[in-house]
């Protein structure tokens, strides 16, 4: 099924009739700053599993998640002040940041090292749908096999078929994927160039 949201001025009423499907743990297509992404909500394990068997993800591979804001991301990440600081100039943006999780986190969402990757979108679409949810949502592209990701929505929709519960129709969006920065130590560490600039992190 696709919805078309207004992708500068998402309609909140639209925007409920998808919470209320993720909160009953439907597993959607999303726009984000980077392509689309597929999602559920991140308190829904039956959900998570449904996305790994969907993308054959092994369990010590966990999904990426996004978060409204930084105050979001204190939640479900520890941060250091350092850390902190460099999130605040890239946020929102195109960036996966990993960091040590807390205990808010769903076991099977963290590495064996107990570390997280959070993003904060800066799509209308993708932060008002985070932020109206009230729980962070889990992201991972919108690939199931070695071909790109489709761009358009309704090649999506073929794509995917009714492998997924909806598919957010928020127009073209060109899939290139975040740049991947591990402040899990003192010294930021480049995992993957991507979108964003990460001369800041090198």
């Amino acid at each position: 099924m696709l919805l078309e949201i207004n992708p500068i001025n998402p309609q909140l009423r639209l925007i409920e009739q998808v919470v209320k499907l993720l909160k009953n743990g439907a597993v959607i297509c999303y726009p984000t700053d980077t392509g689309y992404g597929i999602g559920c909500d991140l308190m829904h394990q039956k959900a998570i599993k449904l996305i790994m068997q969907l993308k054959r993800r092994p369990k010590d591979k966990p999904f990426s998640f996004m978060c409204c804001d930084l105050t979001d991301i204190s939640q479900y990440a520890h941060v250091s002040n350092t850390a902190y600081r460099l999130m605040k100039k890239s946020l929102p943006g195109p960036y996966t940041f990993v960091l040590p999780g807390t205990k808010l986190v769903p076991k099977v969402m963290a590495t064996k090292q107990k570390t997280v990757g959070i993003r904060v979108p800066a799509h209308p679409i993708c932060r008002l749908l985070i932020k109206t949810l009230g729980n962070p949502i889990v992201n991972t592209s919108a690939q199931l096999d070695d071909d790109n990701a489709p761009a358009e929505p309704f090649l999506i929709e073929q794509y995917l078929g009714n492998r997924i519960d909806l598919i957010i129709d928020g127009g073209s969006i060109f899939p290139d994927p975040s740049s991947v920065i591990d402040l899990t130590c003192d010294t930021p560490e480049v995992l993957r160039v991507g979108k964003g600039d990460v001369t800041p992190y090198r």
